[in-house]
């Protein structure tokens, strides 16, 4: 059913406009920004400084108001996913509830969110993508313009999986996907190589049931989605060849991180690989200041402490040796010094546990 929901003109030109709108930001507003900061001539040491330099810039200003209300225009405007959705939201609740196989799907009917978790809405999606039983659904839509460079989101899902699989260092059998949530990053592992069992494990219940449904489509045999916590999923000790995250370290307040760290090291077998992609920008006082202005913008307000931790010392205390932090590619030429668009500051950090 998810696919025939029935096209409509006027919400897609809207949508178009909203993505386009943010490309231009992406490549033009961006650059220009920089050449602003650059002409007024300001040795930075770090993002307060260039904070104080653009204070009264008026393309910074307005960098900021479009970053902040492109994102609200896409979720809650006049035809935004949210209010568009909602006029399909008993087909597409009935399509999420459809009997799965079993085993599939394990929620918790008594399962406590996090505080954290729920005293803010997310990215600017109406009371988050917990709260709501089409949540994850508009969740999924969403995902596919969070990041306008990538022809699609699913590129991303893939380069990293294929990362993981490359630098795991040994035949892969069975993964564990921290804060899986709709199932993007879950995918690859179970459709490209069925001789892996992946398991999925996410907080909302919603983005668990679109993560299903989706695995159910394609018939996988080789996964299984259940709602715990990440930092403490009660999963087997000592099993698992790898066990990854993308994009949650962020939305994780410090103590939680650390947690994950932990978790992660005890579910890992001998051997077994950790690998997180997540968001660390600390070289470029800058580049630094627009990532922090995108946390407050973009109601992620755990970027920032994130980014001031000491990844690696958090990762010796939850027993691991050897961390590597490495800038991530999301499409090709990324990384390059011409690509002067905005972009996340893609980051994997990987790490080993003893074997």
């Amino acid at each position: 059913m998810f696919d025939q929901i029935p096209q409509n003109r006027p919400f897609d030109a809207y949508q178009a406009f909203v993505l386009d709108c943010k490309l231009n930001w992406t490549r033009s507003m961006f650059p220009e920004l920089r050449n602003r900061f650059e002409a007024v001539g300001v040795t930075a040491e770090g993002p307060e400084d260039v904070a104080a330099a653009m204070q009264h810039d008026t393309t910074a200003q307005m960098f900021g108001w479009f970053e902040r209300h492109l994102q609200r225009m896409k979720y809650s405007g006049q035809r935004g996913l949210t209010l568009h959705y909602d006029q399909y939201r008993s087909d597409i609740a009935n399509a999420l509830n459809a009997d799965l196989p079993d085993h599939l799907l394990t929620l918790d009917p008594d399962f406590q969110q996090p505080e954290y978790y729920t005293s803010i809405d997310l990215h600017q999606h109406p009371g988050g993508v917990w709260s709501d039983e089409i949540a994850g659904y508009i969740y999924e839509r969403g995902a596919q313009s969070t990041a306008p460079m990538l022809s699609k989101s699913q590129s991303l899902f893939h380069r990293m999986t294929d990362q993981a699989l490359t630098r795991a260092g040994r035949d892969v059998k069975k993964v564990i996907d921290l804060g899986c949530g709709w199932g993007g990053s879950t995918q690859p592992y179970y459709e490209d190589h069925p001789d892996i069992h992946v398991t999925g494990v996410e907080l909302s219940a919603p983005c668990l049931r679109v993560a299903a449904v989706r695995s159910a489509e394609l018939q996988a045999q080789n996964v299984v989605f259940k709602q715990v916590d990440a930092v403490n999923t009660g999963l087997e000790a000592g099993a698992n060849d790898v066990v990854t995250s993308t994009m949650v370290l962020h939305e994780m307040p410090p103590s939680h991180i650390r947690a994950l760290f932990k978790e992660s090291h005890r579910l890992l077998a001998p051997g077994g690989l950790s690998i997180h992609l997540d968001f660390l920008m600390k070289d470029d006082p800058f580049k630094q200041w627009v990532h922090n202005g995108h946390s407050a913008r973009n109601n992620e307000p755990f970027m920032v402490p994130l980014n001031g931790m000491d990844i690696v010392q958090a990762h010796k205390d939850a027993g691991f040796d050897d961390v590597e932090i490495v800038p991530f590619e999301e499409f090709d030429g990324a990384l390059l010094p011409e690509n002067t668009a905005w972009r996340f500051p893609w980051t994997m950090i990987i790490a080993h546990k003893a074997a």
